[in-house]
């Protein structure tokens, strides 16, 4: 028989009936290989290693460029230039007087030294009352410390004694007319009430 009249055979893979049932000729071993078959078991996925954290840097501060070498030398020449023009003019105006003196570390801790000493009061004509600025005084005092520290092992020892005994003699002036104020404030919260007059109860 040749292979064109060879009839067609239909075969009914189906294995269970239209009622649901288990069709008796149904062939599952297909199916029991596939659920005894043991599955592939997955290897353990490691994770990434973590990329160690980095404690966060302080933002800088957002400062300009320094300026370059070139003109740092230019500005320094104008202002040597400008400096000595205003000295002649300081001399022509004032035939005979001293040469202004340079300003030397010396001359800075007496400048700033002075200025505290005026804002405690030091100066005041006698008769007038003193005014204070104790912040004022605080301020220049802390900033003859930063000098202090910042310049400690690069002075001569004439240096470091001006510097020394101007911070003592400034923190000793400060502490007694912050103490003064802290008495006379006391003593006047302690006043008594004069006789006749109305007081107030706080």
């Amino acid at each position: 028989m040749s292979e064109q009249n060879k009839p067609f055979v239909i075969t009914d893979r189906r294995k269970f009936t239209l009622d649901g049932e288990l069709r008796p000729d149904a062939d599952t071993s297909s199916e029991l290989e596939e659920r005894e078959a043991p599955k592939p078991v997955a290897a353990p996925v490691e994770p990434p290693p973590a990329a160690e954290s980095k404690p966060e840097a302080a933002p800088e501060p957002d400062f300009p460029p320094p300026p370059t070498a070139e003109q740092t030398e230019q500005v320094n020449a104008a202002y040597q230039a400008t400096s000595d023009r205003l000295d002649t003019a300081v001399r022509a105006a004032n035939p005979g007087a001293d040469h202004p003196p340079a300003m030397t570390f010396e001359t800075l801790v007496q400048s700033i030294y002075m200025t505290a000493i005026i804002q405690l009061g030091g100066g005041t004509p006698e008769g007038q009352q003193p005014q204070v600025d104790l912040l004022g005084a605080r301020n220049s005092i802390d900033t003859l410390g930063i000098l202090a520290e910042k310049t400690k092992g690069n002075l001569t020892d004439s240096e470091q004694r001006l510097l020394d005994n101007a911070l003592f003699e400034l923190r000793m002036a400060f502490l007694e007319i912050t103490q003064a104020i802290a008495r006379s404030a006391a003593a006047k919260s302690q006043t008594p009430p004069t006789p006749g007059k109305p007081s107030i109860v706080r």
